[in-house]
């Protein structure tokens, strides 16, 4: 039983990581690359659909993307989504295609996307932090039945403090990670 609880809780902390992990890697330091808009969605038939299923997106050159609409009436909703979404980016169309230029990494731009990913990485430090409180609770709560002694619980939740821990370093070590690219010039 605590075994399973262990699992778990390791499970969805591996999982909280790699989420912040495919956060961070969305945010580029200047180059161009599709996965860039992968977060993007497009009010498509009445549902939110995804960029790459309406669209190709390429890397023309390390500081453009072009889109090219499967479907030409989509393209101003394409534009708008890229406008509205956070990554302040402007697209401009050229008939068939969109392209988005990335803007110069400024020192400014490279301290607002700091900001972004240290976000990110406090969010990833609260989720992970969530798993633990999510495993002590079924703890606590097998105490009280009495299916575990109090000596199993308490070593079993140090476990549990001891892989939360580690799972914190690795959020902070990917942060550290990021924040080292972005102010490398």
């Amino acid at each position: 039983m605590i075994n399973e609880i262990r699992t778990d809780a390791e499970t969805r902390m591996d999982k909280c990581v790699d989420a912040f992990k495919t956060h961070i890697n969305k945010v580029r330091t200047g180059r161009a690359h599709p996965s860039l808009l992968d977060g993007i969605q497009i009010e498509y038939y009445g549902s939110s659909t995804p960029l790459r299923q309406v669209a190709n997106v390429v890397a023309e050159d390390s500081r453009t993307l072009a889109i090219t609409v499967f479907d030409r009436s989509l393209s101003a909703a394409v534009e708008k989504a890229i406008m509205s979404s956070d990554l302040g980016l402007n697209p401009s169309s050229a008939g068939t295609t969109i392209r988005v230029p990335l803007p110069a990494m400024t020192e400014e731009r490279r301290k607002d996307l700091t900001k972004v990913v240290r976000a990110e990485a406090e969010q990833g430090r609260i989720s992970v932090r969530n798993v633990r409180r999510d495993a002590n609770d079924k703890l606590k709560a097998l105490l009280k039945d009495k299916a575990i002694g109090e000596d199993d619980e308490r070593k079993a939740q140090d476990d549990i403090q001891k892989m939360t821990d580690i799972m914190i370093k690795k959020v902070d070590q990917a942060l550290a990670d990021k924040e080292k690219e972005l102010m490398d010039f």
